[in-house]
């Protein structure tokens, strides 16, 4: 059963909390974007015209099954085509994308929104730079929760160098809205969980056995976040 909460960050910005995972609604003069579409909610564009007037688009940061679960409600979602294995084979979801590239900029109307291509939770994981509002909407690699690195499609040493390119657009955010855990956290976390990468590379990071969706897995507690690997 669906259970979600709306809660307004500013007067143009809203976060929507859908038991554990969190997407946005971000309007400009011109449109609206709902980031992600949630896990348990199957009626986000709905949520979203009852806070806006403006045509609403979607796009996805990645398509984990948290992350679309209102997809079906759109003609075309913008994704990473890098993403659509996860989205067709893994997922087994059908539907249009309008393709979003490395640098693309999605302008709301006085609002725009750069693409940041990020592969390593996915392969096609992107976050947004809210160039105006100085906020990257990071999806979710950057976060201090639990980071998902099980599975075919999930490569750790691809993430530790999107976490090193972040470090080009440092001077250009101030937080960072993740998609899970703490809300909002500090661009600083970006280096905490590139140093924790790099460890877990390295194998400097003790680790305990555990079972997520039935598969073996490794949990490498790093402090800044929980990182879930593949028990090799």
């Amino acid at each position: 059963m669906s259970s979600y909460e709306i809660i307004q960050i500013d007067s143009q910005t809203w976060r929507i909390e859908d038991q554990g995972v969190r997407f946005f609604l971000l309007t400009g003069d011109r449109e609206a974007l709902l980031i992600d579409s949630g896990m348990t909610v199957h009626n986000a564009k709905e949520i979203a015209h009852s806070l806006t007037d403006l045509p609403v688009r979607l796009l996805n940061t990645h398509a984990d099954p948290d992350h679309i679960g209102s997809n079906q409600e759109f003609d075309t979602v913008y994704m990473n085509p890098a993403e659509l294995s996860n989205y067709h084979k893994t997922q087994r979801r059908t539907g249009d994308i309008t393709p979003i590239w490395d640098g693309d900029v999605i302008d709301l109307g006085n609002r725009p929104l750069q693409v940041i291509t990020l592969p390593g939770h996915t392969p096609g994981s992107v976050a947004l730079l809210d160039i105006t509002r100085r906020v990257l909407i990071s999806g979710d690699p950057i976060q201090d929760g639990n980071i998902f690195m099980f599975g075919i499609q999930r490569e750790i040493c691809a993430y530790r160098h999107s976490l090193k390119k972040l470090e080009r657009f440092m001077d250009q955010f101030d937080q960072i809205y993740p998609s899970h855990g703490t809300f909002p956290v500090m661009p600083s976390l970006i280096g905490e969980l590139q140093a924790a990468a790099e460890k877990i590379i390295a194998g400097e990071i003790t680790t305990t056995d555990a079972s997520m969706f039935g598969n073996p897995i490794r949990k490498y507690d790093a402090k800044a976040a929980v990182f879930l690997l593949d028990k090799e």
